[in-house]
């Protein structure tokens, strides 16, 4: 495959910077499907659902991540990439994973039962997530 342009792309959570540098392309999960980023991409703005990043670095290296809900921004030659969470494929912790999805599922029984307000797709994202990360050990 042919070198592409390298741009610069952040990966980041309410936590930390999971990613920051440059890559000839990015691939997120868009909420109507996936969103395929090289450099001098016009600007862009999307919501993210839960899934599968796919980070290509010079020279053939991927880094993918297992990645939560978020939003997604692309402007002058750089890719922000806002997510709840995001965990090396290779580096999933089922224990952590599996709090995760009990902590969704019990405020989605929550809110279904009105003792919490919210927003039930972001909660479902999470949900989501977490089993994403359950069923990707060991890929």
């Amino acid at each position: 495959m042919a070198e592409r342009n390298p741009f610069s792309v952040s990966v980041v959570t309410p936590e930390r910077a999971v990613f920051d540098g440059d890559v000839e392309m990015l691939v997120v999960p868009g909420e109507a499907g996936e969103i395929g980023v090289l450099a001098r991409h016009v600007a862009l703005e999307a919501l993210l659902k839960s899934g599968l990043t796919r980070i290509h670095l010079p020279g053939g290296e991927k880094i993918e991540l297992v990645t939560g809900p978020g939003f997604f921004d692309v402007r002058s030659n750089r890719a922000l990439v806002l997510v709840d969470d995001a965990v090396d494929l290779h580096e999933i912790d089922p224990t952590r994973a599996t709090a995760q999805l009990e902590e969704a599922r019990a405020e989605l029984g929550r809110l279904e039962r009105g003792e919490v307000e919210g927003d039930r797709w972001r909660i479902e994202q999470k949900i989501k997530h977490a089993e994403n990360q359950l069923a990707s050990i060991g890929r």
